[in-house]
């Protein structure tokens, strides 16, 4: 295997409880602050067990004019049952942002590794 690229899976969140679902405006206005809300399990539950859970997400936003995406958040959750208590996979963010370009989000699953998916954003 060459590479960590290879072992990111990726589909259609509708048909896959893995990926990460992106909510976020397609438009935005330059320097407003945004919300930007990351879930699993909108259209199929994820489980949310000791033995299978999702661990954490990452945000990327890649700026149209960009080389490098930029980190904009790192997401863990920790608990999975110990004391009955669970933490569920979703989180929002604010952001602001000055130049269109890509949201990437990251989900891994301790059972079906890594996820991603993506949402265009626009800023107007």
């Amino acid at each position: 295997m060459d590479g960590l690229k290879q072992m990111i899976q990726s589909g259609d969140w509708k048909g896959e409880k893995h990926v990460p679902v992106i909510h976020a405006p397609e438009k935005i206005t330059s320097d407003t602050l945004t919300e930007i809300k990351i879930s699993i399990g909108d259209a199929i539950k994820h489980p949310n067990t000791l033995e299978h859970h999702i661990a954490w997400f990452k945000l990327f936003y890649l700026p149209a004019t960009g080389k490098f995406p930029i980190e904009l958040g790192t997401y863990e959750f920790r608990a999975h049952g110990e004391g009955n208590a669970f933490t569920e996979p979703c989180v929002s963010t604010n952001v602001k942002l000055q130049t269109s370009g890509i949201l990437y989000a990251l989900s891994y699953c301790n059972l079906h590794g890594l996820w991603e998916s993506s949402k265009e954003i626009v800023i107007e």
